[in-house]
Order: C-alpha cells, then sequence, then structure tokens
C-alpha cells in the first residue's frame, strides 16, 4: 500500500512540466515601465485593486497577456497596454515580474481570517465547494505552469476576480474551473477567502 502511494506521488510529479521559461528578464525589466504606474515597477502594486505580479509563475504571467490581448479576459486596460507587444515582449515581462520578489501581505479582520483558513484548507461540502489548497496548494505559493500563486495578493483584487468569475464576466479559466467554484461562494465567503489569502506566508 506505501508503494502504491510513493509511486502514485512520483507519477503525478512527474506528469509536471519541469521546462525552463523562455523570456528573457533583462529586456523584460527594460520594457517594464509602462506596467509600474498600475502594478509598481517590481510587480509589487500598491493599489489594492491592480494585482500584485511580482513572483508569479511566469507562465501564467504570459497567459494572462496573450488573453488580454485576444479579449479571451475583458479589461479595456490592459488590452490597450498589450495591443503592440509580441509574443517575446509578453514572454520577456512575464520572466521579469516572476523574477522578482513579493512582499508579504497582510490580513486585518481576524474573524475573516479564520473563517477564510477553514474553507481555503478543506473546502465546504454543504455547496460542494473544493478546498483551494488542493490547485492553489497550502500555502498558496500555487503549482507552477498549473495553477496561479495566491499568497499575498491584495484582499480587493481577490474579491473582484471571484466575483467576475462568478458573474461570467471573466472566462479564462480552463475548464470553467473558477467559474464553477465561485458560483457556489457567497459573497461573505468570498471575503473571508481573500482576507486569508493576503495574509498567507
Amino acid at each position: 500500500m506505501k508503494f502504491a502511494a510513493a509511486t502514485t506521488i512520483v507519477l503525478a510529479l512527474l506528469a509536471i512540466p519541469t521546462h525552463a521559461f523562455d523570456g528573457d528578464a533583462a529586456k523584460g525589466q527594460a520594457a517594464s515601465g509602462v506596467c509600474a504606474a498600475c502594478h509598481g515597477p517590481d510587480g509589487n502594486s500598491l493599489i489594492p485593486m491592480n494585482p500584485a505580479l511580482a513572483g508569479q509563475h511566469p507562465e501564467y504571467l504570459y497567459k494572462q497577456l496573450i488573453n488580454f490581448r485576444s479579449g479571451e479576459r475583458a479589461n479595456p486596460i490592459m488590452a490597450a497596454q498589450v495591443a503592440s507587444l509580441s509574443e517575446a515582449d509578453m514572454r520577456n515581462l512575464a520572466a521579469y515580474f516572476a523574477g522578482q520578489k513579493p512582499r508579504a501581505g497582510t490580513a486585518s479582520n481576524a474573524e475573516l481570517t479564520n473563517a477564510g483558513r477553514k474553507l481555503y484548507r478543506a473546502g465546504n461540502s454543504a455547496n460542494s465547494v473544493a478546498a483551494c489548497a488542493g490547485c492553489h496548494s497550502p500555502n498558496g505559493a500555487g503549482i507552477p505552469i498549473q495553477y496561479p500563486r495566491l499568497k499575498g495578493q491584495h484582499k480587493d483584487y481577490t474579491v473582484a476576480q471571484l466575483k467576475a468569475f462568478r458573474a461570467g464576466e471573466r472566462v479564462n479559466d480552463p475548464n470553467a474551473m473558477m467559474r464553477g467554484v465561485a458560483a457556489r461562494l457567497s459573497d461573505r465567503e468570498m471575503d473571508a477567502l481573500a482576507e486569508y489569502i493576503a495574509g498567507l506566508r
């Protein structure tokens, strides 16, 4: 039994792609000036509604840029910013921001944090909400290539994205996974999750 379990874990790890991301961080830094106003020069946004990019998986950042350009992820401001970028430009920017050190976030509401911790770690069987930790890892680091890093993300941004998934306004989640989860979350649960995620270390 132990051998079978160990074999399953090894096979799962082997299934995760491990190739290096193809992007030039130095070129990305040189092109990042236009991003700084909203996301900070090093990707540590100080604006609660704008996501922190520092330390995010480069594959995820690149996908979002591609989706903004194609319109699959609707955002007029970002669509305008990426319109003139080549795929190489987007890869370079993704490599740069992924390599920056993220600042630790904070949670300020203990009641919401405790509720969010339970939901993040265990889900809610009553309304079939899976634990966030299953895809985004227990500490919010995510799984490279597959699922984004969440820890330390601004609460306001996280809530806005959950609501956008729930409303069907954001549709660039593979297999509609996040839309399915968000559809079963209440506003209170979204607030709790976002509060907990903001303080994850």
